[in-house]
This record gives C-alpha cells, structure tokens and sequence, in this order.
C-alpha cells in the first residue's frame, strides 16, 4: 500500500470515527442516520454531476450496495439504541475485517501479503479486545451483541461489493456518488414507512449538523472506494478500522465514556496492525 493511499484511508477512519460519535450525540439513533445518509445523497449528486455515472455493471452494484447499507444502518441504530458508542463501534467494527479477508479471499482470490495479512488479524485481536472490555464492565443484553454482529456482516459484504463495483465501474468517484444516491432513496422510503412523514419534520430543523456529518461520512467511503481500486480490499478495510482507535479518544472526551486499560491495549495493538499493513 502506497503513502498515499495509507494516509488517506487514516483520513477516511478519523472523519468515520467522528460522524459515529455525532449519531451518539444528536436526536434519536434512527433519526440521525437518516438525516446523515439523506445529506450523503446530495453529495453523492454532486459528485455525479463533476464524474458523470459510471459504466453499467456499476448501477448493478450500486443498487446491491444501497440494500446492504440500509440493512447497515438498521442494524447500527438498534445497536446504538441500547449500547455505549465504545461498546457497539469495536464490535460493529471488529468483526468486519476478518470476513472481508475471507471473502475477499473465497470469492476475488484477492489476498494481501503475508505481512499485511498478519497486520489484518493483529488489527482483529486489537479491535476484539476494546470491544470485549466494553462487555465485561457492564450489563449489556443479547439483542444489542445480536445487532452489532449483524452490523459486522453488513459491513463486510458491503465492502467487498463496493470494492468490486469501484473496480467494475471504470470511476471510481462516479461510482461512489450512485452508491450515496441509491442509500438515500432506500433509507428515505424505509424511514417514512417505519416512521412517517413526521420523521422529516423531526430532522430537518437539524439540517446544518446533517450537512456536516453527511460530508464527513461522504468523504470517508469516497476515500474507502477510490482505495480499494489501488489496494487489496482487505487491507483498505482492516486499516479503515483504525477509527476505533479515534471514536475511543472522541467518546472518552466528548461522551464521557470510560477508557479502560485494556481498550487502550486493544488501541495499541490496532496500531501496530496498521503499522504491518503499511510496511506490508
């Protein structure tokens, strides 16, 4: 992986790290994830009128990629509903990258090095280990661990399907604009069936902080997606996973959730996987 692309993917997890702590501090979970992907739907326009669309196969999975990441989203609103930022986002996280290897290896024969590769499951230790601290410390129900590894998944098959339709595409960018396109207008319907046209009146007094969270996520997959068309994509979505090591830092600060030594550990380890993917 280049220092390019290594720096950017860093880029990419701080501003992901950020809008998750921004879905901890406003409004009811469901709402601000509709408010932040129905604002990544502008951008996702914008870039569509500076790259155009993208080749045929790209609306394919684009349209793919739009049903996982309302599932995604589902998903982490329940998951955040009833569990800490610093408990969810690990496990969300965790999981993610260990069955991106394995299915960018099953079905794409896409494989990083051997040392990147060892970077990728030193990372996973990092990731599992802040996130089992955050079971052990304190009371936390079946349904929320339920949710956040149905999070993993999405994610998971998510990534690869965007990493293959960022390849496919012939654009890149173009693609990632249809893929924010096609998620606004699934999570749009799903939120007025689920709950109502008052769910547009209830978020739109809050459109500036949406503008923001939505550019911040927007620039984060734009940046994940161009990646995976220059990198193996496990290796994009292990090192993407360093935001755990930022939503640690932002939830102590902003969220006075507690820091304990073993998710600084975890932290630690995270680092040193990240340190292997760019040597690998």
């Amino acid at each position: 992986m280049t220092s390019s692309v290594f720096a950017l993917v860093l880029l990419a997890a701080l501003l992901h790290a950020a809008w998750n702590v921004q879905v901890k501090l406003n409004l009811d979970r469901f709402l601000a994830l509709f408010l932040l992907q129905v604002t990544m739907g502008l951008f996702g326009l914008c870039l569509l009128v500076a790259f155009g669309l993208p080749d045929g196969i790209g609306f394919v999975y684009a349209a793919v990629s739009g049903v996982l990441h309302t599932g995604y989203n589902l998903f982490l609103a329940r998951s955040y509903k009833t569990g800490d930022l610093s408990l969810v986002y690990p496990l969300a996280r965790g999981g993610a990258p260990f069955l991106t290897l394995a299915g960018a290896y099953l079905v794409l024969q896409d494989v990083p090095d051997p040392l990147a590769t060892l970077g990728i499951l030193v990372l996973l230790v990092g990731l599992i280990l802040a996130g089992l601290s955050g079971i052990r410390h304190r009371n936390v129900d079946a349904a929320t661990l339920l949710f956040a590894g149905g999070t993993a998944v999405f994610i998971a098959i998510y990534t690869l399907v965007d990493g293959l339709g960022g390849r496919a595409s012939g654009n890149a960018l173009a693609y990632a604009g249809l893929v924010f396109v096609f998620d606004a207008v699934m999570l749009f319907f799903t939120g007025l069936f689920l709950r109502g046209p008052q769910i547009l009146t209830q978020t739109l007094p809050h459109w500036k902080v949406g503008l923001l969270g939505g550019g911040a996520s927007a620039l984060s997959y734009t940046i994940v997606i161009w990646a995976m068309t220059k990198a193996p994509i496990a290796s994009v979505a292990a090192l993407r996973e360093t935001s755990i090591i930022f939503a640690l830092v932002l939830s102590a600060r902003f969220l006075k959730e507690t820091l304990s030594l073993q998710r600084v550990l975890g932290g630690v380890l995270i680092a040193a996987g990240a340190v292997l993917l760019r040597v690998g």
